[in-house]
């Protein structure tokens, strides 16, 4: 059960944080897995050098997720060395500073439609060929609990993750008739890189309100992730699966 032997993901901004343990867990469960950076070439080698040194098999892509020309480059590089992609995982994100709706300019409200919307269309119509024509295909989008929590003051954000999670639900619609499944994962606040200097008291004040009393860890959500892209979830769409400890039904 849970085996990928035969499939390839592609799981973009996977050079840290949550993206890189999804890599590893798909590569665990067998799959081929492209991975997919842009900014900081160390810290991708390095990735890249974890991934191969636990025995399993991909290649780190360098490319920008928000353009059309850079996705095709990189699916089509994808199909040439690893082979069509099965499994998608647009998980690339931009830095996410919060602010009152007055200080956010128009500018930044479309950076964040474009790492969430735009990229994950660009990268669905980029697979949807070889999906498609098998028969068989994972979409798995990640999304975040602040979209369920209203979360302020971060409207840009947010807004544009609850884009993303119709995006979900129209396309598991859509493609259901090709046996593609389309599914959100939504993690809570997971510790990574990104939020080393977060302020303690907001540490503090979010652990304290969890129904689990304790920090979720990166490869619950990765796991996760790994799960819906197997055989065994085959008839789950369109959902979108909050891993935070029941931090949203609390």
């Amino acid at each position: 059960m849970f085996s990928l032997e035969g499939r390839v993901a592609f799981v973009t901004g996977s050079s840290t944080g949550l993206g890189r343990w999804m890599a590893m867990s798909l590569g665990a469960a067998g799959a081929k897995v492209a991975m997919n950076y842009y900014n900081n070439e160390a810290r991708a080698d390095a990735a890249f050098a974890e991934f191969k040194a636990a025995g399993y098999e991909g290649v780190m892509l360098r490319g920008n997720v928000t353009e059309e020309a850079e996705v095709n480059r990189m699916v089509g590089e994808i199909g040439d060395t690893l082979g069509g992609v099965d499994i998608l995982v647009p998980n690339a994100t931009p830095a996410q500073p919060q602010m009152p709706i007055e200080e956010y300019t128009w500018d930044f409200y479309q950076s964040m439609l474009d790492f969430f919307i735009k990229s994950p269309y660009l990268l669905t119509r980029a697979c949807l060929p070889h999906m498609k024509a098998q028969r068989w295909g994972r979409i798995i989008n990640i999304g975040s609990e602040v979209f369920q929590e209203g979360v302020a003051p971060f409207s840009a954000y947010v807004s544009a993750k609850g884009g993303q999670c119709g995006l979900s639900r129209s396309l598991a619609t859509e493609l259901a008739p090709w046996e593609i499944t389309v599914n959100t994962v939504s993690p809570g606040w997971i510790p990574v890189e990104r939020h080393e200097n977060d302020p303690q008291d907001l540490k503090d004040g979010y652990l304290a309100d969890l129904p689990m009393k304790r920090w979720g860890v990166p490869k619950e959500v990765a796991d996760t992730v790994t799960f819906l892209a197997t055989n065994e979830a085959s008839y789950v769409s369109g959902q979108n699966i909050c891993v935070n400890g029941a931090h949203t039904v609390a």
